[in-house]
């Protein structure tokens, strides 16, 4: 599944507006690992000025931040969901977003596609960006 073609995506011109509207970053699989792109990505993002809500199975703080076990537990407002994590976990995540009701994207790292999830979040009216790196795009267009 990791290898399917993205059919659901934003491009350039809604990228941009994405991160114009977005302040609050939940990072799906944030690890503690400095080592890991999920790490690497939300130092940069925190760097660049978003505020970065760890979503990890484990760990208190993660990056000076409060660590929760779900987005369900997150107790304000997150704009956008930055996913690491493998393309089966996709669905249940996307289905997550869907029930909170008040975030604006989902957004699928780099080699991340899942296309009935990303279609089932268009439909819900989230904007979808899948297999993209949220470091790279931002370096790319600030």
């Amino acid at each position: 599944m990791d290898c399917e073609f993205p059919s659901v995506n934003s491009n350039d011109k809604e990228i941009l507006e994405i991160f114009n509207n977005t302040k609050t970053i939940a990072i799906a699989g944030l690890s503690p690992d400095e080592s890991k792109a999920s790490n690497m990505v939300a130092q940069y993002l925190q760097s660049a000025g978003f505020k970065i809500v760890p979503i990890y199975p484990k760990e208190e703080t993660i990056l000076g931040e409060k660590v929760y076990r779900s987005l369900s537990e997150v107790p304000f407002k997150i704009d956008m969901v930055d996913i690491f994590r493998k393309p089966n976990a996709i669905a249940s995540i996307v289905d997550e977003i869907i029930e909170i009701g008040n975030i604006d994207t989902v957004w699928t790292q780099l080699g991340l596609v899942n296309n009935e999830a990303a279609q089932k979040a268009k439909e819900a009216g989230l904007k979808v960006v899948q297999n993209k790196c949220t470091k790279i795009e931002h370096r790319s267009l600030f």
